[in-house]
């Protein structure tokens, strides 16, 4: 059975069956018009994931007009981190949308003639995607994806070129931070959001996994300004359970593993990393105000937040 399968389009079907099926707790809705086999599992980002793309699956099946999945939607069929997933979908189709159009859909106008299929679903390829992204998504939820694009290989000047192109209007500048400051470094959507929040703070650009060589080892610290001798480091919760990275991960070993390398940073370096966790995430200005203060007076008193950047918002 083919995830298409999977959702069940109430004009294919009979609609008292289908009721019953609501009504017994067999079946549950996925968006108008569409459902699906109830699950068990409703909480979490693999539920949070499967209900997103069984929503693109159903409003596949249930636009008639000709259509491309675009921008964040495009973004999840291609596998990349989200720092949360779409409320609504995105759709590229020929002609504009009727103001009585569905409001979880978010349709634009011109189905490009480049497209991929991802996941058996009609795509913009990635680096069209990702700079959709750029022009109108939150900066941070665009660095996100742009970090991960380039370290699959998209080709930074390939998507500046693209931005520069005439039909590109509003959110450009923002756009083009956005592409300039993605970096392939980032192994995860926390540790862009730390160095998102240096930037707009107006700290220099920081290296990503900066090396520390200790004993004839190399360390890696998530981000680092070596210069200014601050260290940034992100907890990841899933890194200390035990099987998150299969059967035999041992969380114990790994958070002494973690202790033995920052106390051999420490002693190499005379600094200990500041650590964030998911915790600090409700509260940006916090976490910025904390990163601060590990820097030298004199250059926080010359600092000054980026005007394109606004905090950012809650993840999933």
């Amino acid at each position: 059975m083919t995830h298409d399968d999977a959702v069940l389009i109430a004009r294919e079907h009979d609609r008292r069956g289908l009721r019953r099926g609501l009504l017994s707790g067999d079946l549950e809705r996925v968006r108008r018009g569409a459902y699906r086999a109830a699950t068990s599992d409703q909480s979490g980002l693999a539920a949070a994931r499967r209900l997103t793309l069984d929503r693109l699956h159903a409003v596949h099946r249930q636009l008639r007009a000709r259509h491309v999945f675009s921008h964040e939607s495009a973004a999840f069929l291609w596998g990349a981190p989200l720092w949360r997933l779409p409320r609504r979908v995105n759709v590229l189709v020929p002609s504009s949308p009727s103001s009585r159009a569905a409001t979880d859909i978010v349709r634009r106008r011109g189905v490009p003639d480049e497209r991929v299929v991802l996941r058996g679903l009609p795509a913009t390829p990635l680096l069209r995607t990702v700079v959709d992204c750029a022009l109108t998504l939150h900066p941070l939820d665009a660095l996100v994806i742009a970090d991960w694009a380039l370290a699959d290989g998209l080709s930074r000047e390939a998507a500046l070129e693209l931005l520069a192109r005439p039909r590109r209007r509003n959110g450009t500048a923002r756009a083009r931070w956005v592409l300039e400051n993605a970096d392939p470094g980032a192994e995860s959507p926390w540790e862009t959001w730390i160095r998102y929040l240096a930037l707009r703070a107006g700290l220099p650009r920081p290296r990503t996994q900066l090396p520390v060589e200790v004993d004839g080892r190399c360390y890696r610290v998530d981000l680092g300004w070596a210069e200014h001798r601050v260290l940034v480091e992100f907890d990841g919760r899933v890194k200390y359970v035990d099987g998150s990275f299969g059967d035999r991960y041992d969380a114990d070993r790994a958070r002494f593993e973690d202790k033995v390398r920052e106390d051999a940073i420490t002693a190499r370096l005379g600094v200990r990393p500041l650590r964030f966790t998911a915790k600090d995430g409700p509260d940006p200005a916090a976490a910025t105000a904390t990163l601060l203060r590990a820097f030298p007076v004199p250059l926080r008193g010359s600092l000054k937040v980026n005007p394109l950047l606004p905090l950012p918002g809650a993840s999933y």
